[in-house]
C-alpha cells in the first residue's frame, strides 16, 4: 500500500487510500496508526474506497501547535476529505478514533452516511480516568513514550489472548513507540478535556454500529452500549479485549461489512 500525505497550514497528515466505491474512513486509537486496520483493509477495499489516516502526532503525521482538542482532530479529517473531494463517508473510530468520530458527527453530520464506535464510548472521562491521564502526561514528560506504551499495550488485549498474541503485542508496541512525545501528550490532554457526547448517540438519525469487546479492560461493554434504539446496531465480540482488529479481525470485518450492506 502506498502512503500518501495531505499538507495544510500547520499539519501534515499521512494516510492510506485504497480500493474503489463508496468511501469509508477508519480512525485508529491512541498511540496507534493506520496500521491498526491492516488486517481488514484489503478485504474492505474489494468493495469500498478505504481511507485510513494517521491522526495528528501519530504514525507519519505531524502538527505544529501546542494544545489541541478532539474537535481539532475531527477538523483534520474534514480537511482531508475536502482535499480528496469526498462529500460523504461512513466513519469507523476505534477508541480515541471514536471520540473524534462523535465530534465529527456533532459538527459535520451532513458529511456522513453512517458511523461506528469500535471499543469506544460517548461518555466523558470519569474523575478517576482524568487523574490517570494527568499521571500519564507527567510520566511521558519525564520518561518519554516507551514506558507508557510498555505499560499500556498488555492491557489492550483480553487476558486469554495476551500469551498467544505476543507477536501482535510486540507489533502494537512498535507502532506506539513511533508516536511523538508531543502527539502522545496532546492526545492525552484532548481526551481528558472532551465533553460527554451521549446526546449525539441519543439524537442522531444516522445508522450507528457500536462494537464492544467482551473482555475489554479499557472501555467496558456498558460504556460502549450506552444507547439502544432502532438505528443503532450493537455487536459484542466474544473473547476479545480492546483490539478486535487483531484479536478477532474476521468477526470485526464481518460486523463492518454487514453494517455497511
Amino acid at each position: 500500500m502506498l502512503k500518501k500525505q495531505f499538507i495544510s497550514e500547520n499539519l501534515t497528515l499521512s494516510y492510506e487510500d485504497v480500493g474503489q466505491g463508496e468511501p469509508i474512513v477508519l480512525l485508529h486509537g491512541f498511540c496507534g496508526s493506520h496500521a491498526y486496520w491492516e488486517r481488514i483493509m484489503p478485504e474492505l477495499a474489494k468493495q469500498y474506497r478505504v481511507i485510513a489516516p494517521d491522526l495528528r502526532g501519530h504514525g507519519g503525521s505531524t502538527y505544529q501547535t501546542d494544545e489541541y482538542t478532539i474537535e481539532d482532530m475531527a477538523e483534520d479529517i474534514k480537511l482531508l476529505l475536502e482535499a480528496l473531494n469526498i462529500n460523504k463517508v461512513s466513519m469507523f473510530g476505534h477508541s480515541l478514533g471514536g471520540y473524534i468520530t462523535l465530534a465529527f458527527v456533532e459538527r459535520y453530520s451532513s458529511m456522513l452516511n453512517s458511523f461506528s464506535l469500535v471499543h469506544s464510548t460517548a461518555f466523558a472521562d470519569s474523575d478517576e480516568a482524568i487523574a490517570g491521564r494527568e499521571a500519564n502526561i507527567k510520566k511521558v514528560e519525564k520518561d518519554g513514550v516507551r514506558p507508557l506504551i510498555n505499560g499500556l499495550v498488555p492491557k489492550l488485549f483480553s487476558e486469554n489472548n495476551v500469551m498467544k498474541m505476543m507477536e501482535e503485542e510486540a507489533y502494537i508496541k512498535e507502532i506506539g513507540y513511533k508516536t511523538s512525545k508531543e502527539g502522545t501528550i496532546g492526545a492525552l490532554k484532548a481526551m481528558k478535556n472532551r465533553p460527554n457526547r451521549s446526546d449525539i448517540l441519543e439524537h442522531t438519525s444516522l445508522p450507528v454500529l457500536l462494537v464492544a469487546g467482551e473482555q475489554d479492560l479499557i472501555i467496558p461493554t456498558a460504556k460502549v452500549f450506552s444507547t439502544s434504539k432502532d438505528n443503532v446496531t450493537q455487536s459484542l465480540i466474544k473473547h476479545v479485549g480492546h483490539m478486535s482488529m487483531f484479536e478477532d479481525s474476521e468477526q470485526l470485518l464481518s460486523d463492518i461489512k454487514s453494517f455497511l450492506s
